[in-house]
C-alpha cells in the first residue's frame, strides 16, 4: 500500500516560509505567489483532488483560509508556481478556486499581525471520491471544507511557519 504524501520544493515541512510568498496588501509586501506543490501515492479510487492552505493561528476565532482549490483532475499531481494567480488561468484545466478569506478567488499569501508569534500554515491535499465538489462558485471555504472532508478518501499535509 502506498502512502499519500504532499511536499513542496519551495517550502519544507516545519520550515519558515520565504517572504516572497507573503500577501501584497493589508500592510504586507510580498509577491503573493503560490508555491509549487506536489503529491503522490493517492488511493487508486481517487476521482479528483482539493488543495488548501489554512492558518489556524489567525486571530479571527475561526482561523483563516489562504487558498482553496477544488476539482483538480485525478491525473494531476502538481500545482506549478503561481498556480494561485487571480482568474485561475494558471490552474490545471477543470480546476477552480474557492473564495479565500481575503475575499479573492486566488492564492492569498501569509500576512499575520506584526509581532504575533509565527503562525502555522497547514498545506493539505485531499484525494476525493468525486470528480467535482458540489459547491457553488461563491461557496465559502468552510462549506468547501465540509464537502471535501465528506468525500475524502485520504489527505496529506505539511505545516510551515511565518511571522512578521
Amino acid at each position: 500500500m502506498s502512502t499519500f504524501t504532499l511536499s513542496s520544493p519551495d517550502i519544507a515541512d516545519g520550515s519558515t516560509i520565504a517572504k516572497h510568498f507573503e500577501f501584497d496588501d493589508f500592510g504586507c509586501g510580498g509577491d503573493n505567489r503560490s508555491p509549487v506543490l506536489r503529491w503522490s501515492g493517492a488511493p487508486a479510487a481517487t476521482k479528483s483532488f482539493a488543495v488548501t492552505v489554512y492558518d489556524p493561528d489567525a486571530p479571527t476565532g475561526s482561523g483563516f483560509w489562504h487558498w482553496y482549490v477544488v476539482d483538480l483532475p485525478a491525473n494531476v499531481n502538481e500545482l506549478a508556481a503561481n498556480a494561485g494567480a487571480k482568474g485561475g488561468a494558471n490552474l490545471p484545466a477543470g480546476a477552480r478556486h474557492i473564495r479565500n478569506d481575503y475575499g479573492q478567488y486566488a492564492w492569498g499569501g501569509m500576512c499575520p499581525p506584526p509581532g504575533d508569534k509565527p503562525h502555522r500554515y497547514v498545506f493539505t491535499v485531499y484525494a476525493l471520491s468525486v470528480e467535482r465538489l458540489e459547491v457553488p462558485d461563491d461557496a465559502p471555504a468552510a462549506l468547501a471544507g465540509f464537502m471535501a472532508n465528506a468525500n475524502a478518501l485520504a489527505k496529506a499535509s505539511f505545516t510551515a511557519l511565518y511571522g512578521r
